[in-house]
């Protein structure tokens, strides 16, 4: 009988707490995550292990975009260009 391999959940237990990860650094490790999986010679077991990181890790890439996003403000100027405010970058005007 062959041995129970559960190399995909060592790989992702040994892994960086998504957390503690800079927004660079979580995106490098989705690519990387990315190119293991395209490159289709990853055992099925770890193939899943990697998939739900990704989808960890991508979730965690989105959270950071959305966050920055919502703090990036457009200045509001006056007629005579004195800034008088800031609004939403997104906010139509």
């Amino acid at each position: 009988m062959l041995p129970v391999m559960d190399e995909g959940k060592d790989a992702a237990a040994a892994a960086p707490d998504i957390s503690q990860m800079s927004f660079e650094q979580a995106l490098a490790a989705l690519e990387s995550i990315v190119q293991q999986l395209e490159r289709g010679d990853v055992p099925l077991d770890q193939s899943i292990a990697l998939y739900e990181r990704g989808e960890a890790l991508r979730g965690a890439c989105q959270q950071r975009l959305d966050a920055a996003q919502a703090r990036i403000e457009r200045i509001v100027t006056a007629a005579d260009g004195r800034a008088t405010g800031t609004r939403p970058f997104d906010a139509d005007g």
